[in-house]
């Protein structure tokens, strides 16, 4: 169906200043969302309270209001540009909060002003502790034992009930603010005590604890003739317990089997039809079991995401610009892909040939009497992202990217003379889930830990582990053997991600002598082409990763 002719001017709502939880992502998909509804005659009014942002550029939005996203502000502006209808899925919890608080005060229906890309039923489903379980629940889909309180006599009852460790997450927030893992009653106490302060709804969920879980979210995208598409699955390296902004994660996911990931793909669909979400993006958000493969719903975000960002990132496909359009009236089959120069619809999912790997950035150092553990209250204040051919290379090409002068998997320094004390303190380590716990798992390998030691300590899968016990064994090979001289095992320490710096450390030589070797050996990184197909069709668009 072509788009809505009833429509003529849009207002999109922001996402407000940048804070932990909610960053420049949503400018990424609001530019994009702002773009794609011009181009196709709309009449854009932008509300966002963040100057410094690209989606408030003069030639961005038709009319740009930098104004606080408040009722007030807002029905202000409806009053003056009457718009005829509201985009609020671009722009994060703030805007979706926002469109929540503009129908209940009945400025929507004042002013004959339409919601689209979510309805206001859908986000209070998706939103909503108590009737997203039952949503769950009606569609067979397992979720963790929970309780909603809405005062401290209501949590203890529901202590009793669900025990300890519990997850604590309050509705309506973004980023997880307010929640966080109780393992003592005087902790449950306080989280629980905060979080009923800072949410808009005065609601806490307390579910059970699944920490240690693998978690797993689902890019889906659905327009209004139930054509659904994953744009993209991504795993979490970190197991539950630590929020997936704050997590280490890939993409595609690497340790699922087709069967699991069928079923997986069949469950995200079937949470967006009964939430209700029609036209635009969600996240869907997973945890199994890893001893006996039992499948959870933890979440869903009926709007474009912080993982939406790295999605489109990963896959070439521009989740935000589809959703903006599926949300005026056009179906997936419509809409050209820009990417395969119009070779292929929305509606062709991408596939990868190659291993995206996304690391977190911490600044602990700017934040005073933070510390460095990580919970599921998000602390990130950014993230990096590498694309590569397998995943060793990927992850070394992300470390080397957080600006953190690492060359790779570099040692952790433990000032003790005695291995087995070495041992206690680096195991110590591994029980905390810190920033640095990638770095932290390498050094208990060099120091002699097990995978499966390693692998009780911090819940991490065995494939991840295993893939970082590869690259410390070949390390040690460095160490003691020197730098190769032959092209193919050279070409091979390459293709496992190690930088010229880290083999120069490893081998104790300057970098420009690994680097005059390498260059004689006629060792050179190719440049490939992110083109959401595999190659399956030609593409021009300038969107290249480098490689070995």
């Amino acid at each position: 169906m072509p788009k809505r002719t009833d429509l003529k001017s849009i207002l999109i709502i922001g996402a407000g200043p940048i804070v932990i939880g909610q960053a420049c992502e949503f400018d990424y998909s609001g530019t994009q969302a702002c773009k794609a509804l011009r181009s196709e005659g709309y009449r854009v009014i932008l509300i966002n309270s963040n100057p410094a942002t690209i989606m408030t550029d003069p030639n961005i939005a038709d009319r740009t209001y930098i104004e606080p996203i408040t009722v007030e502000i807002v029905e202000e502006i409806i009053r003056k540009e009457r718009p005829c209808a509201v985009l609020p899925t671009v722009g994060g919890q703030t805007a979706l909060n926002c469109a929540l608080a503009l129908a209940k005060n009945g400025v929507l229906k004042k002013y004959n002003v339409e919601l689209i890309g979510a309805s206001i039923e859908a986000i209070k489903k998706a939103e909503d502790r108590m009737l997203f379980q039952k949503a769950m629940e009606k569609i067979g889909l397992d979720t963790p034992r929970n309780a909603i309180v809405r005062n401290m006599d209501e949590a203890k009852i529901a202590l009793e009930k669900i025990g300890l460790p519990a997850i604590i997450r309050p509705s309506f927030t973004m980023g997880g603010a307010g929640g966080g893992v109780a393992y003592s009653v005087e902790e449950f106490n306080q989280i629980v005590a905060y979080g009923l302060s800072i949410s808009p709804t005065c609601e806490v969920l307390i579910d059970e604890s699944i920490i240690g879980w693998k978690e797993y979210e689902m890019e889906v995208v659905r327009d209004k003739n139930d054509n659904a598409i994953i744009v993209c699955a991504i795993e979490n390296v970190d197991p539950m317990g630590v929020h997936t902004g704050d997590s280490i994660t890939v993409a595609p996911t690497l340790t699922l089997t087709d069967k699991e990931y069928q079923n997986m793909r069949n469950a995200s669909i079937a949470v967006l039809r009964e939430i209700g979400v029609e036209t635009g993006g969600s996240n869907v958000q997973f945890a199994v079991n890893p001893a006996d493969g039992r499948m959870t719903v933890i979440e869903m975000n009926p709007r474009v995401s912080r993982s939406s960002a790295l999605a489109s990132k990963a896959t070439g496909f521009p989740i935000a610009k589809v959703a903006a359009k599926l949300a005026v009236g056009f179906t997936l089959d419509e809409i050209k892909n820009d990417i395969t120069d119009g070779k292929t619809p929305a509606s062709f999912e991408p596939t990868i040939d190659y291993v995206i790997t996304k690391i977190p950035k911490f600044t602990f150092e700017k934040f005073k009497g933070s510390e460095n553990i990580l919970s599921s209250s998000m602390k990130s204040v950014g993230e990096v992202m590498a694309i590569s051919r397998n995943f060793a290379q990927s992850l070394q090409k992300a470390l080397r990217s957080l600006e953190s002068n690492l060359s790779g998997l570099d040692e952790v320094i433990i000032s003790n003379e005695d291995a087995e004390q070495r041992k206690k303190i680096i195991s110590q380590k591994l029980k905390i889930p810190s920033s640095n716990r990638l770095l932290v798992i390498a050094q208990a390998l060099r120091e002699g830990l097990s995978v499966d030691e390693i692998i009780e300590i911090c819940s991490y899968d065995r494939w991840f582990v295993e893939q970082l016990a590869n690259i410390v064994f070949v390390e040690n090979k460095i160490k003691k053997e020197g730098l190769p001289k032959n092209k193919a095992d050279f070409f091979a320490l390459k293709k496992m991600g190690f930088s010229d710096k880290r083999l120069a450390k490893l081998c104790s030589l300057t970098e420009k002598e690994v680097r005059k070797l390498r260059w004689q050996l006629e060792i050179h990184p190719v440049y490939k082409r992110v083109d959401s197909c595999s190659a399956e069709f030609d593409s021009s668009t300038s969107y290249m990763y480098s490689s070995y």
